[in-house]
């Protein structure tokens, strides 16, 4: 058994898993609302035919989920992140790069006294990432 993350956005669902797709080098399963059944559709009137249903995106061995909010009233993500460990400096900064364009960066990446390299940010997206290479300090 593994734990995974889903994810709620308001409307950015699809454009978030395509930049994580791209940023993790792998295909964002992503199914959008028009690709349910018509019945399903039909119970939730008003909901935008792109909006995300749910969508996937592989991240080493593990995964993320995500989906748009029908309602687009998610609150902002809080109290929550999403943590990634990195084989070595070099990727590490690649990703903290990458997510922290257009980011909030709550903690500058920099080596700390539990990892080599750490940071924390909240990306473009509203998703809180902490970002680390593995490793000893």
């Amino acid at each position: 058994m593994q734990p995974i993350p889903y994810l709620f956005f308001n409307g950015q669902c699809g454009a978030a898993f395509a930049a994580y797709g791209a940023l993790f080098g792998t295909a964002p399963e992503i199914m959008p609302f028009s690709a349910m059944p018509p019945d399903a559709q039909a119970a939730m009137p008003g909901v935008p035919a792109d909006a995300v249903m749910h969508a996937a995106v592989k991240v080493g061995d593990g995964w993320i989920y995500g989906s748009d909010d029908f309602a687009g009233n998610s609150p902002a993500m809080a109290g929550c992140n999403v943590a990634v460990a990195l084989p070595d400096a070099a990727e590490t900064r690649r990703v903290w790069d990458a997510l922290a364009e257009g980011a909030e960066v709550r903690m500058p990446l920099g080596p700390e006294f539990f990892a080599p390299l750490y940071g924390a940010l909240t990306d473009r997206f509203g998703v809180r990432w902490m970002i680390m290479q593995e490793g000893a300090a």
